[in-house]
């Protein structure tokens, strides 16, 4: 039967206390919706619809483009009616896979389950918690048969006390599913139109209800408040860092690293504590990240360290590279093998040939640094004049003194030696000495300022 999936993205979450849609909190880094979105396309189906509502407009903003098809819920009358504004697109013969929008950790295993279990009737996914306050619980008979689901406010003393509670999934035939639907009523402390209505309707029916049971809670949780957010967030990093100490990496603290897109690793990889990594990052063999590091979009080849409070951008370091303390690439740094760049030193737009150093309090921007290039403290190369922005180039076996100002466009010849303190603003000829800076003059006569007495200070 092909396979149709509608995914409940339309609640307001007052509990969050935030103008962002649910939906749109994040966990690593990512909506809550995409990291579902993902899920769902796992499981290849023909179609993904998406029932919005509540900030519909930046919902559908943040995933422009995506392959879903959207739907309204223009009034908000609960799950139920949220599902039925989706079914009349689906055909009769298809199975539906009914997903919430908040749950980002489900996987893809468990919901294959669902989907395989559902041609038998009607499929829902439940896990166990020792305190399942706020979720619907699942009710069933002496033999075990699931008879329906509760939700906690219309729940009786003696339903409070079940700890199977309903995740919110569910599977079925499309014809069949719309019949259910079809029955519920509103009739409840909330005035809403349940789809947890459906199971017990399929039960009285004589349909045959499962459940596909989740053994970690975690995968299931949907989030509904701050808390919540914060605990899954932690739940998916703790995840990532187990997967990382299962290819080898070396963790100083697996539960504080965050792994917000994909990190791929080498061999004898270490990472220290309270690093994030964001995008796409490579780590090539050997390579150690010192503490509080952040790295978005790069590519480290190997043997390569980055030293502590450094943040790396959209770059790519060549091999046996040192980076850092407290250093910035920014995008478009490009770092040869063996290159230093030091504390306090940005790097944007640049590539920077094998062997340079920049060890500390520098800025090379929109530069072409050749081999064995020295570049002295405070140098910086005045790249941006107001309107556009200009290259510097310094040529191979170049030593550029402390305190320099390098005026783009400027070609700085191989060899070249520049003095201390120098604001360069010509080229320069091949392996001279050029300085350029005003003569330093003493004056004999000339008396310190003294305050006035009585003065004001």
């Amino acid at each position: 039967m092909p396979l149709h999936v509608v995914i409940l993205a339309a609640g307001q979450g007052k509990r969050m206390h935030s103008a962002l849609p649910k939906v749109l909190h994040r966990i690593a880094g990512r909506p809550l919706l995409a990291h579902v979105l993902d899920a769902a396309r796992s499981l290849k189906p023909e179609r993904i619809f998406v029932v919005y509502g509540h900030g519909g407009a930046a919902v559908k903003a943040a995933f422009e483009g995506a392959p879903v098809e959207w739907v309204e819920q223009a009034r908000r009358l609960g799950t139920g009616h949220a599902l039925l504004q989706a079914l009349p697109r689906i055909p009769r013969a298809a199975t539906v896979l009914v997903l919430n929008g908040d749950v980002p950790l489900v996987r893809s295993a468990s919901l294959r389950r669902l989907v395989r279990s559902a041609h038998k009737g009607l499929t829902i996914m439940t896990s166990d918690l020792s305190d399942p306050g706020g979720y619907g619980r699942v009710v069933r008979d002496a033999g075990g048969r699931i008879l329906r689901v509760v939700e906690q406010k219309d729940a009786k003393p003696k339903e409070l006390e079940l700890r199977e509670w309903y995740a919110g999934f569910l599977a079925a035939n499309c014809s069949r599913l719309a019949g259910w639907l079809a029955k519920v009523a509103n009739r409840n402390a909330q005035k809403e139109y349940y789809l947890t209505d459906v199971i017990r309707i399929a039960a009285a029916g004589g349909a045959p209800v499962s459940a596909v049971k989740a053994t970690d809670p975690r995968e299931v949780a949907g989030v509904n408040s701050c808390e919540e957010l914060a605990i899954l967030e932690r739940a998916y990093q703790n995840a990532e860092a187990k997967k990382l100490l299962d290819a080898g990496v070396s963790l100083a603290d697996l539960w504080r690293v965050d792994v917000r897109g994909e990190l791929a690793c080498g061999k004898d990889v270490a990472i220290d504590v309270n690093c994030v990594f964001e995008g796409r990052v490579k780590l090539g063999d050997r390579v150690r990240i010192g503490p509080n590091c952040v790295l978005r979009n790069v590519t480290i080849a190997a043997g390569t360290e980055v030293q502590a409070f450094s943040l790396l951008e959209d770059a790519e370091v060549g091999a046996g590279c040192r980076i850092g303390p407290y250093a910035r690439l920014r995008p478009g740094a490009k770092l040869d093998q063996g290159v230093h760049i030091g504390n306090f030193v940005e790097v944007k737009a640049s590539r920077i040939g094998p062997g340079s150093k920049a060890n500390h309090l520098a800025y090379i921007g929109d530069a072409e640094v050749g081999a064995g290039v020295n570049i002295g403290a405070g140098t910086i190369t005045c790249n941006y004049d107001g309107a556009a922005k200009h290259r510097t180039v310094i040529e191979d076996d170049c030593f550029i003194g402390s305190n320099a100002t390098l005026v783009a466009p400027v070609r700085i010849a191989k060899g070249s030696y520049i003095g201390a303190g120098s604001t360069i603003g010509k080229d320069t000829p091949p392996g001279q000495l050029t300085v350029a800076r005003a003569k330093q003059v003493s004056l004999p006569r000339w008396t310190r300022p003294r305050k006035k007495s009585g003065g004001s200070k």
